[in-house]
Formats: C-alpha cells, sequence, structure tokens
C-alpha cells in the first residue's frame, strides 16, 4: 500500500467536519487539529476514516500522538510501513 500524502490527508479532513472558512489549502502540517477547527470527534472520525481507506489500526493511544496533520502523516505512513 502506498503513503499517505498531504492531499490525501486533506480530502479525508474535508469531509470530517471543519468550518467552510477553514483555509486547508495553506500550511497546515504543523497546526493542531484544534486550531484547525476540529474537534476531538472529528479527530475520530478522520482516524476511522484513514483506518478504512488504508487497512491500518489506530490504537487508543493515536489520538494523542496526532495532534498536527504532520503528526497523523507520520503516524499512518509508520503503520503502513510497519503493515499494521
Amino acid at each position: 500500500m502506498s503513503d499517505l500524502d498531504l492531499d490525501q490527508l486533506r480530502t479525508i479532513m474535508r469531509g470530517c467536519g471543519v468550518a467552510e472558512s477553514t483555509d486547508l489549502d495553506g500550511e497546515i502540517l504543523d497546526l493542531t487539529f484544534e486550531q484547525l477547527g476540529y474537534d476531538s470527534l472529528a479527530v475520530l472520525e478522520i482516524q476511522g476514516q484513514l483506518e478504512q481507506r488504508y487497512g491500518v489500526l489506530m490504537t487508543d493511544d493515536a489520538l494523542e500522538k496526532t495532534r498536527s496533520p504532520r503528526e497523523m502523516l507520520e503516524f499512518v505512513n509508520n503503520l503502513i510501513t510497519a503493515g499494521a
């Protein structure tokens, strides 16, 4: 399976409850999901979509380890590489 890239993550994020005023096309890598307007339920929805699309299993502590898009990309890509 190929790695998750920022454009693919943005597509998923757009479908998971962000305000229309949020600019996901800008420099978002190091902004927290909270700064981008996502609450914890929306982040859980993002994680669920990633699990379905990429066949990874995100543990309960994933929410703590993925506070920004950059951290989410690294976390998911590590799972993909490990074959999780």
